[in-house]
């Protein structure tokens, strides 16, 4: 399942919707031989029961203001290793087959999307998702936070707070939480809950009722 470099000319739009079309033929088993899925799997992702612990210990509280926000104030993206920031280094995370150039930008790769299925060969048709948005944090209890702090939310390796997903996908987002925004690969919900609940509970955010709900709904979808 290949997006090829014809198409990442192409408007995002059209270039979205061919990746769709692309998809869903991957899916039904019409790939070329010896094609291997990219994968986006960030770390840290919790087990069923600990994510409905840790969401059952989160502070339910109105939203904040969004008053004095800034995306300058969560100073993103940071070197990491050497020449690689962060951006740099979840591409190499998440992708398969990536190869950078001396100065660690991706010049080929393939990238899945799990938000919505698609898979993109061209790393500039990427974004890497804060999956809990730096605005949402901001609302949440990280206007308090200082900038070192939120710098360290906004970079975080450690827990799955990022992925790399298709850009327009993470630009629809915004910073939605999942009371109006989910996944729209409904099979990968039950993830999306874990991922969101287990970063607010390890950076001490509060969430609103309704967000608590929808990620209780998400995370019943949940096996395991």
């Amino acid at each position: 399942m290949r997006v090829n470099r014809v198409s990442a000319r192409l408007p995002r739009a059209t270039r979205h919707a061919t990746a769709v079309v692309l998809a869903a033929i991957s899916g039904a088993g019409l790939v070329g031989v010896g094609a291997q899925p990219a994968s986006a799997t960030p770390p840290g992702i919790p087990s069923k029961a600990t994510a409905q612990s840790q969401l059952n210990a989160l502070t339910v509280a109105a939203q904040g203001s969004s008053s004095g926000y800034s995306r300058d104030l969560f100073p993103h993206w940071i070197t990491i290793s050497g020449s690689c920031n962060t951006r740099e280094q979840v591409l190499k995370r998440d992708g398969t087959s990536v190869v950078v150039d001396s100065s660690c930008a991706a010049t080929s790769g393939r990238w899945y999307s799990a938000y919505d299925g698609a898979t993109w060969t061209a790393a500039s048709d990427v974004d890497i998702d804060h999956v809990v948005p730096l605005a949402e944090a901001w609302r949440s209890g990280a206007n308090s936070w200082t900038t070192s702090r939120r710098q360290s939310f906004a970079n975080d390796l450690t827990r799955p707070q990022l992925i790399a997903v298709t850009d327009n996908v993470n630009q629809s987002k915004g910073d939605q939480d999942p009371s109006t925004w989910q996944p729209s690969v409904s099979s990968y919900r039950c993830t999306y809950s874990k991922m969101w609940i287990t970063v607010k509970y390890n950076w001490g955010l509060t969430l609103q009722s309704s967000e608590k709900s929808a990620l209780q709904s998400m995370l019943n979808t949940c096996s395991s």
